[in-house]
């Protein structure tokens, strides 16, 4: 299956044999956008079709017509639909029709976590349903070579490996979950063109250094950086079920019933944060991006309709600040790991962690390390991840990008 998304995708992976420095222009949206003040649109109800469909219906997409479009939902991830974790196959579903109609050649893309196998992703979240259904080509964003886009201002970065169809579709349109995040305090339709990312590059982001002289976290300044050259031209923000907590895959599914869409992804980012309780200042990448000019995130600046839309407001609940708060009896030293290293240790402690708790023959905690910043660890450290591997002689080392759970138990019990 996996060759089939590459034939899928313009051009031939045969010929693409090195990576091109693409001009790092961002591409005008060929929506209406009033960049001073844009316009965001809603709609809420027990059918995600129907609320895609009727939120999108508000935005003249016969700009569209005879273009190639990449929809990019929240597939990464291995997950089955309704937990929250990947855009709702039916939100999906509607926006292939809504641009067929208009006359776009439409294809659905993603780049996934390390470790997980794309057509799998597609096949669980549901949307590989959708898609066959309307003949419509699934592409795996990490077959092909990457291109490289330069970001003359970047702070934290400068160059990015970008997946290769990112530069060759006309309309590039990001399809989030409404989540928080346990990095980033949200994952939404700037967040998500992350995933457009090359492979492995994903990973980086999580890997800088400090910063000297800021205080805001070298992934979200990279974000921030990363939205000066990588913005999507229309965004559709799936509400359908959210998830709170411990997002972006161990957190608890929140249903909702909402779609948010906005041509400024900012905007719409901005709004989303609004109806999740969260001010839009309050998260960094949205808050250094919009400063430097690539959106709006001022709610007195931005036009809803319908303008009543804190009728549907429900609160998510916010990450912890630390891991160890929710699971007493480890101390969890953690230094620039990833979101996919930290789901996993979090699916493990909820799994196994009663259990590796009665076989510890004291009363002290059990140490976990994860990411890749550690100068040291204490002797006796449960060394989850690769990134940790240069410590593996200190305690119990367990290989992978990310490990299972099952194999973490194992390594444990040896």
């Amino acid at each position: 299956m996996k060759e089939s998304y590459a034939d899928n995708a313009p051009g031939s992976a045969d010929t693409d044999r090195s990576p091109t420095i693409v001009n790092s222009v961002l591409p005008r949206t060929p929506f209406e956008l009033d960049a001073s003040r844009p316009l965001v649109y809603w709609a809420s109800g027990d059918d995600p079709y129907n609320n895609t469909r009727q939120a999108l219906s508000n935005v003249d997409l016969s700009a569209s017509k005879g273009k190639r479009v990449l929809l990019k939902p929240n597939v990464g991830r291995n997950a089955e639909a309704q937990t929250g974790v990947t855009t709702h196959p039916q939100v999906v579903a509607a926006a292939i029709d809504a641009f067929r109609e208009s006359g776009a050649d439409v294809a659905v893309g993603e780049s996934p976590i390390a470790g997980v196998t794309m057509s799998e992703a597609f096949e669980n979240s549901g949307i590989a349903a959708v898609a066959k259904k309307r003949i419509c080509p699934l592409i795996d964003m990490d077959v092909r070579p990457y291109v490289t886009y330069e970001i003359p201002d970047g702070v934290a970065i400068k160059l990015l490996k970008v997946c290769r169809e990112i530069s060759e579709y006309d309309i590039i349109v990001s399809i989030p979950v409404m989540k928080t995040h346990m990095h980033t305090g949200v994952t939404l339709s700037v967040k998500n063109m992350k995933g457009c990312l090359w492979r492995r590059s994903k990973v980086e982001f999580h890997m800088l250094s400090q910063l000297p002289g800021r205080e805001e976290k070298p992934l979200d300044i990279a974000i921030a950086d990363m939205s000066s050259v990588l913005r999507p031209h229309l965004s559709i923000i799936d509400g359908t079920i959210g998830m709170e907590g411990l997002g972006p895959s161990a957190g608890t599914p929140k249903p909702l019933g909402v779609v948010v869409v906005g041509v400024d992804a900012f905007a719409a980012d901005s709004v989303a944060c609004a109806i999740m309780g969260i001010s839009a200042h309050d998260v960094p990448h949205l808050r250094m991006g919009a400063g430097r000019g690539h959106g709006v995130i001022e709610p007195d600046s931005i036009d809803v309709i319908p303008e009543n839309f804190k009728k549907v407001l429900d609160p998510f609940a916010r990450p912890p600040e630390k891991l160890s708060i929710e699971f007493s009896g480890f101390n969890i030293l953690d230094q620039q790991s990833c979101s996919a290293c930290q789901s996993t240790l979090l699916m493990f402690l909820r799994r196994y962690g009663k259990q590796l708790r009665e076989k510890a023959s004291d009363n002290e905690d059990i140490t976990v390390a994860i990411g890749k910043g550690h100068e040291e660890l204490p002797e006796g450290t449960l060394c989850v991840g690769n990134c940790t591997a240069k410590h593996k002689n200190c305690g119990i080392f367990v290989s992978g990008c990310p490990p299972v759970p099952s194999e973490i138990l194992s390594r444990f019990y040896l």
